[in-house]
């Protein structure tokens, strides 16, 4: 049955993949998928990546973006096929992101790689990663500081001896079936010290195999990770380690980078429950929370809108006059947090109409109106605008 499952998966990203490639040809004229050339000390020429830039990005030119980086050369096809598909429907679940792979057969690159895989200490692929690739991303593009870095087998195996090593170079680490087996990178050797070592932002690392026949001789090496991280990870890296077991061998990175991006923005997409630890402590610690995720986790704003809302909902519906004050309490919380929000300005407006002050009710539906142009939304808001002007609900 489950490998029945993953062979329809594989189909329909085939199919996604065909679709994309059609798809992300040109925008406006503008080609989406590109090169970039990075120089380096390391090389009298440079290295030509290549790059998939979001359909967004040449239409709406204020948006910055996450970038995702593979050494992979195979990888983009597959990374642009996913990507296409699960952020087409408003940035959900994987928030619009500029995919970056490396070359197929690049001499500088693969002696780089093979150096640090080899050399216990040795650094230039790290110091080629934070001094050229990553500044020559961000001038280049419109980038907004986060970075995902993406990896299957030897490159997963190089994806955790970056964290390890260089943390600050990636914000999230998605490694799928590592190689890590006869001291690849010495990996297992460093990540003791290393991983309890590690501070300042938060990290995170989605890792993950499964029991195919390829990946049986990384089993052991896989399980001793998998200990020394929980033993030893300190509270600076959020992990999660997973199984695949019964899936191919082929699959591997497809199923671990769509779990790593669900994991990774799970809490950037998913409202806190009304009753949740942090809820309950009321609107100001939703704000404070929200607050930790966009200085600390994403370094862009991650809005507390939905949550300090459904607080509202929740308050409101215990019922009386007294709860229902509070409810309007926690909407005006939102809508001094977010001005510009529709969604807080319509949800205080309804609050309003429903103990009575079609004044308030009617100036709050007008400043949703006014920071929207969705037609869906500017239809919903115009109908309760005019039911609070006639003093009654919708």
């Amino acid at each position: 049955m489950l490998k029945t499952l993953m062979f329809s998966l594989s189909l329909l990203f085939v199919l996604v993949l065909n679709i994309a490639s059609v798809n992300a040809q040109s925008s406006a004229g503008q080609e989406l998928i590109t090169t970039l050339d990075v120089a380096t000390s390391y090389s009298d020429k440079p290295i030509t990546f290549n790059v998939t830039l979001p359909p967004s990005y040449f239409n709406n030119k204020d948006k910055r973006y996450l970038v995702l980086f593979d050494f992979h050369p195979r990888s983009q096809a597959y990374l642009n096929g996913m990507h296409d598909w699960m952020s087409h429907n408003g940035d959900w679940p994987w928030l619009e992101t500029i995919i970056v792979t490396a070359p197929d057969g690049d001499k500088t690159l693969g002696e780089l790689k093979e150096l640090a895989i080899e050399e216990r200490g040795d650094t230039k692929l790290l110091d080629f990663m934070e001094l050229a690739l990553l500044p020559t991303i961000d001038k280049q593009y419109r980038t907004n500081g986060f970075r995902i870095m993406n990896g299957f087998t030897g490159n997963a195996g190089l994806g955790l001896y970056t964290l390890l090593n260089r943390p600050e170079l990636f914000n999230a680490y998605f490694v799928a079936s590592p190689v890590l087996s006869k001291d690849f990178a010495f990996v297992i050797k460093d990540a003791p010290k290393k991983l309890a070592a590690m501070k300042g932002k938060p990290r995170f690392l989605f890792m993950s195999t499964s029991d195919s026949g390829f990946e049986h001789r990384q089993l052991a090496s896989f399980a001793e990770m998998e200990t020394i991280i929980k033993a030893t990870a300190s509270p600076a890296l959020e992990y999660h380690i997973k199984r695949f077991d019964g899936s191919y061998y082929m699959t591997q990175p497809i199923l671990a980078t769509a779990y790593g991006i669900e994991l990774l923005f799970n809490d950037y997409h998913k409202m806190l429950e009304p009753d949740s630890e942090i809820s309950s402590k009321g609107p100001q610690a939703i704000l404070a929370h929200y607050q930790y995720l966009t200085d600390e986790k994403y370094g862009f704003e991650v809005p507390a809108t939905a949550s300090l809302i459904a607080l509202a909902k929740y308050e409101a519906d215990k019922g009386g006059k007294t709860a229902k004050n509070k409810a309007i309490a926690i909407y005006q919380v939102a809508v001094d947090a977010y001005p510009h929000s529709h969604t807080a300005h319509h949800a205080l407006a309804q609050a309003y109409a429903e103990v009575g002050d079609f004044e308030q009710a009617v100036t709050h539906e007008k400043l949703a109106l006014k920071n929207t142009d969705h037609p869906f939304w500017r239809d919903k808001y115009s109908k309760s605008l005019t039911a609070f002007e006639s003093g009654s609900l919708l």
